[in-house]
């Protein structure tokens, strides 16, 4: 598997769609991807109890080991978020805390794999920016490249606006524009590999 999509929405809808829509790109792209969602998955929040720090795993046996497994045999990554509250979901949260153990285990586990970003908002302006920076975070504290689309449309990655409905996001040009400009730039830093 080169590529793993995560969809941090609790919902099938606009996030889910527009994170399967890259996948399938950078499928005819000719890489292998896999698609996990925590929409129905059991998903307990970090406890920042540091079991990872003397065990080298979570103490939380649920459906993140399933993530445990597939995020180091990754090239690239992508997190697609919808915007709750102007950032990332919750679930989307739980996911990137939940990492802690996976860098215990091995602080370098990610380091030098690329990343992605993907943000769907309800509102033009709902906080899309803010969420793909918090990802980003993620990302450069994990040794993650972080890559976006470049200037003019997709200065920190792919931003979309809904109107809170799959219909709405079907319709969104800008952002269906943000996000093959920023799986352009994605596509060259993984053959950089």
């Amino acid at each position: 598997m080169d590529i793993i999509g995560i969809c941090g929405s609790p919902r099938k809808q606009a996030t889910e769609y527009v994170l399967k829509n890259a996948l399938n790109t950078l499928e005819d792209e000719g890489y292998e991807t896999e698609f996990f969602t925590v929409r129905g998955k059991d998903l307990s929040p970090c406890k920042h109890c540091d079991y990872c720090l003397k065990k080298k795993e979570c103490i939380n046996k649920d459906d993140m080991y399933t993530l445990y497994d597939l995020l180091p045999k990754a090239k690239g990554i992508l997190v697609a978020t919808p915007v709750y509250n102007g950032g990332l979901s919750a679930q989307t949260k739980i996911i990137i805390d939940r990492c802690r153990a996976l860098n215990m285990k091995d602080y370098d586990i990610l380091r030098g794999k690329i990343g992605m970003a993907i943000a769907v908002g309800g509102d033009r302006s709902g906080g899309q920016e803010l969420a793909i920076q918090q990802i980003h975070t993620f990302y450069i504290a994990n040794g993650v490249i972080p890559v976006s689309g470049g200037s003019f449309g997709a200065n920190l990655g792919a931003c979309f606006w809904s109107k809170d409905t799959l219909e709405g996001v079907k319709k969104d040009v800008e952002g269906f524009r943000s996000l093959q400009k920023t799986l352009k730039m994605f596509i060259r830093f993984l053959e950089k590999e």
